[in-house]
């Protein structure tokens, strides 16, 4: 694999926190911001990134808890993550970055769910929003407070262990596993990039386990659909077709009815990507630039 636009790291500190933030391309360029999604690193946007055409510079934070970025619990596994904290690291880099004009934001999964957010709370900060594979969460209902409550106190109680691997290759080895897609060179470039080899000589992935926690709190649509409907940014929903993201997402549901929570965004518009999944921008990745290209320019 050819790596066609090289990253450069900025370390900053926002919030408290020392954060890791990749670019690609020349300040005074326009700017894509780039968000990546749970469990997940910055660099996974490189073959995007390397498919774009025009000039951009592209600023992709790892979120926190992620990648280079710090971990806010002192003990890895036993603290918990909180979705605003998103939303406000997000404002924070745009408020190091760009304070003066509305961005772009390209968000996949979690950090498209960041990024809509973000839309509808700051919507004059907010030129355009492309969500990559971002559905929102499974709604719930107040009954499911107290089981959800108990299930984050029983997890508490135990140290969630780092996850490790005996090589690199095995860490390739396990996003093959997860995406069979995945080419042997994207799968070798995003293993350097996903983990790292710790005291003892094993492969640690760049994730703090307690984000495999249960969030206590509940996922209100309503409240998530009056956030949306306050976006005044166009918003492209990029899908995977058949995607088995928003299947599970819908447990059941049907998915046309489960789509109708997009009606709140006031300018809304949908593509479907063929021979992808949920990572469609590692399987399609010429296809996703172009959307983005085409969509932000």
């Amino acid at each position: 694999m050819t790596i066609r636009e090289t990253s450069r790291s900025e370390f900053i500190t926002l919030r408290g926190l020392h954060m890791h933030v990749r670019h690609w391309g020349e300040p005074g360029a326009p700017t894509l911001f780039l968000l990546h999604g749970w469990m997940d690193v910055a660099a996974s946007f490189q073959f995007m990134v390397d498919a774009l055409e025009r000039d951009w510079h592209v600023i992709a934070p790892d979120w926190r808890g992620f990648g280079q970025t710090d971990w806010p619990t002192r003990y890895p596994g036993t603290g918990s993550y909180w979705f605003p904290d998103y939303v406000a690291d997000l404002e924070a880099v745009l408020d190091h970055y760009q304070p003066d004009a509305p961005v772009n934001l390209v968000g996949h999964s979690m950090g498209a769910n960041v990024a809509c957010f973000y839309a509808g709370i700051r919507p004059e900060r907010v030129r355009r929003v492309v969500d990559l594979e971002g559905f929102g969460m499974t709604g719930t209902r107040a009954e499911q407070a107290p089981g959800r409550y108990a299930r984050w106190l029983d997890e508490l109680r135990e140290r969630q262990p780092l996850r490790s691997y005996d090589s690199v290759e095995a860490v390739a080895a396990r996003l093959q596993k997860t995406n069979p897609r995945l080419p042997d060179d994207r799968a070798a470039f995003l293993a350097e990039h996903w983990s790292a080899r710790n005291a003892q000589g094993r492969w640690e992935i760049l994730g703090d386990a307690a984000h495999k926690m249960v969030n206590p709190v509940l996922y209100r649509l309503d409240e998530v659909m009056a956030i949306w409907a306050q976006a005044t940014a166009p918003v492209l929903h990029v899908e995977a077709r058949n995607s088995q993201t928003l299947s599970h997402i819908a447990k059941g549901q049907p998915l046309a009815e489960f789509k109708q929570r997009f009606k709140a965004f006031r300018d809304f518009r949908e593509a479907i990507v063929d021979d992808a999944g949920h990572m469609l921008h590692h399987d399609q990745p010429r296809v996703v630039a172009g959307l983005v290209e085409s969509f932000c320019v």
